[in-house]
């Protein structure tokens, strides 16, 4: 069925992308991690998800928050498509 291939390749891709954010959020602990090629390649990927985040939670003192929520957003979208394609392949 061509549903589990897109299930699969959707899980596996919000997969890769919640280890990216994380791998992008534990790089500011480290000075000069951002500024290297790798560095850049996640901060094009992972700023324009967290950016909305980043304009509605304020920072509490130092600490930035908005991280843990995109996570936590990100997911719940993902048991949202478990819960989709679980109705889609009981529907078919």
């Amino acid at each position: 069925m061509w549903l589990v291939y897109v299930y699969n390749f959707l899980a596996t891709a919000l997969q890769v992308y919640s280890i990216g954010l994380i791998i992008y959020i534990f790089m500011s602990w480290f000075p000069g991690a951002r500024d290297t090629s790798f560095g850049n390649f996640l901060a094009k990927i992972c700023e324009p998800y967290l950016e909305p985040f980043r304009r509605f939670i304020p920072t509490i003192g130092m600490i930035d928050f908005s991280p843990v929520v995109a996570i936590l957003v990100l997911q719940l979208a993902g048991r949202g498509l478990v819960a989709l394609f679980s109705m889609l392949l009981n529907w078919i």
